[in-house]
């Protein structure tokens, strides 16, 4: 009888871990870079801070912040559209929340979301917009931050009327009232240093309503 000899184990080999990429992508880095910017844009002041400082805070060399802006001014301008990108977030997020067809519900979220979100970042606001700029041609031009505000509050206004829970012989107008006055009373309880805004919302939103005619 021939034994035939014992099998040689198969050896396993190791497979290696997929390689992690050396560089972060693009909009992460943008993203930090601009947090960055923005934390000492809050805390030095934006002529106090240089672009080394930001380089540094987000950990990048400084040829990257080139790379995404000229100067300064450039990303100051980046930093004013992303304020309004959060702050239009967390109203979309607010009147989301309301039935589809409460209309008054909704008004008073957006107008309750925007003072709440205005008070806790006026002091950023104020950064990025150190002046008032008024709309001399098509506001979507001129200013497009604002019409961004604008549009939603418009697309609210007019679902309402044409639902009937209010007239609106001018939706134009009414949006900018709307608008003007809820930045303009939040303004003055800014200076009051008001701390809980809660109340202070609602009173201002049954306001608004008041001027439709509710």
């Amino acid at each position: 009888m021939t034994i035939s000899p014992p099998a040689m184990p198969v050896p396993v080999c190791a497979v290696p871990a997929p390689a992690r990429p050396r560089t972060k992508p693009a909009e992460v880095r943008l993203d930090e870079l601009m947090a960055a910017a923005e934390r000492l844009f809050l805390d030095k002041g934006v002529e106090a801070t240089t672009v080394s400082d930001i380089t540094a805070l987000a950990g990048v060399a400084k040829g990257t912040f080139y790379h995404y802006f000229p100067s300064k001014h450039e990303m100051l301008a980046a930093l004013a559209t992303r304020y309004t990108s959060h702050f239009l977030a967390s109203l979309e997020a607010s009147v989301d929340r309301c039935l589809p067809h409460d209309w008054e519900g909704r008004l008073r979220a957006w107008v309750q979301a925007n003072v709440a979100t205005y008070l806790r970042t006026w002091r950023l606001h104020d950064i990025v917009y150190t002046s008032h700029r008024r709309s001399v041609g098509t506001e979507a031009e001129d200013n497009p931050d604002k019409n961004a505000i604008l549009v939603h509050l418009g697309a609210i206004l007019a679902g309402g009327a044409a639902a009937g829970a209010w007239p609106l012989p001018q939706p134009r107008l009414a949006a900018l009232m709307i608008y003007s006055a809820v930045h303009g009373v939040t303004d003055d309880a800014i200076a009051a240093q008001l701390q809980d805004s809660s109340a202070f919302a609602a009173d201002v939103a049954d306001a608004c309503l008041r001027m439709l005619g509710r």
